[in-house]
């Protein structure tokens, strides 16, 4: 669903296209080489030349758990993270080895089968419940997200309403945002923080220590939103 200018006179300008996103799913990094990028901050995966995608050391709950590696030329930590099937990610960063990446694994084989372990048991939606909370999340994100807008002097241009898989929202330097469905599944606090999130960024399209601050001033509880987010978000996918 897209909301054009027609559906809300206010909107207007910007041009070109850059997205910052928010992600689903927990990750667990390395200690090394520590980064002042946020966890919100997103990314562009460069797959290795090929990817591979090999079984990791087998463990009670998942004999065999596949895993694939990618190479991201900006990430300065070996990360993991558990995709919606079940499929482990592992990032490697700048100067990393497959070598390193594969022991950064074999330590985190613990947390690796809790995530998986609870992705298997989440709740779902059934596919009617999803259809009513599609088409309530066309109505309701929209006007929320320009109410707030007019609330903090901000000019959209267009607003989606759409179904990904790995991010909350994005926002691009043409004014377009972008929004995840699920979001009408959140608490009230926790959905305007990420609109917000979205919002500071046709302000600030970075995650610097001047666009928190615009965050903060617009949002003051968005450090609890983020926290809910990181335990409770992954079982809405």
């Amino acid at each position: 669903m897209v909301a054009s200018p027609a559906d809300f006179p206010a909107l207007s300008r910007y041009s070109g296209l850059v997205q910052l996103a928010l992600p689903f799913a927990p990750t667990i990094e390395s200690s090394l080489a520590p980064t002042r990028v946020s966890p919100i901050a997103p990314t562009t995966v460069y797959p290795l030349a090929p990817t591979s995608v090999s079984p990791i050391a087998p463990t009670p709950e998942d004999p065999l758990a596949p895993v694939y590696f990618v190479r991201h030329r900006r990430a300065r930590r070996y990360l993991l993270r558990v995709e919606h099937d079940g499929r482990l990610r592992v990032t490697i960063p700048r100067g990393g080895s497959r070598r390193e990446a594969d022991a950064f694994v074999a330590r985190h084989l613990d947390w690796v089968a809790r995530e998986r372990a609870r992705l298997q048991t989440r709740s779902q939606l059934s596919f009617e419940e999803r259809h009513t909370l599609r088409q309530r999340a066309r109505i309701e994100l929209p006007a929320r997200l320009l109410e707030l807008a007019v609330l903090h002097d901000l000019t959209v241009t267009r607003v989606s309403v759409r179904n990904q898989r790995t991010r909350w929202g994005s926002c691009g330097r043409d004014g377009h945002i972008s929004l995840n469905w699920r979001l009408v599944l959140m608490p009230m606090a926790v959905r305007d923080y990420v609109l917000v999130h979205e919002l500071m960024h046709l302000r600030r399209l970075d995650h610097s220590r001047a666009y928190w601050r615009l965050v903060a001033a617009a949002c003051p509880g968005y450090r609890e939103a983020r926290q809910w987010l990181r335990t409770n978000g992954p079982s809405l996918r």
